[in-house]
């Protein structure tokens, strides 16, 4: 398939999700299980997609320098640490393991 088919239905695609976003009553949209799940979809998505990035290496379980650092960004989440700080802590624990590791 040429490369500006995919890109045109890619946009058709999404103009197409946008305008039934639109078309949704405004009623639908302010139920309280609506909103919940507007709110938590997002967290579970972004929970799985980590998870999935992390811990598989195509139908593979791996735990490997990622998982030492997700590991190190959860302990630095627990002890309330700004986000920078935690950003640096998995990314050092990452690079540490790696060179250990050879």
């Amino acid at each position: 398939m040429n490369i500006w088919i995919a890109i045109g239905l890619t946009a058709v695609g999404c103009y197409a999700v946008k305008l039934i976003g639109l078309l949704i009553p405004a009623g639908l949209l302010e139920r309280p299980l609506v909103q919940r799940l507007a709110a938590l979809l997002p967290v579970a998505l972004l929970a799985a997609l980590t998870a999935q990035q992390t811990f598989a290496d195509g139908r593979v379980l791996v735990l490997d320098a990622k998982a030492a650092g997700l590991a190190a960004a959860g302990v630095a989440l627990l002890l309330r640490a700004p986000f920078l700080l935690v950003v640096a802590a998995a990314v050092l624990v990452t690079a540490g393991v790696r060179a250990m590791a050879g």
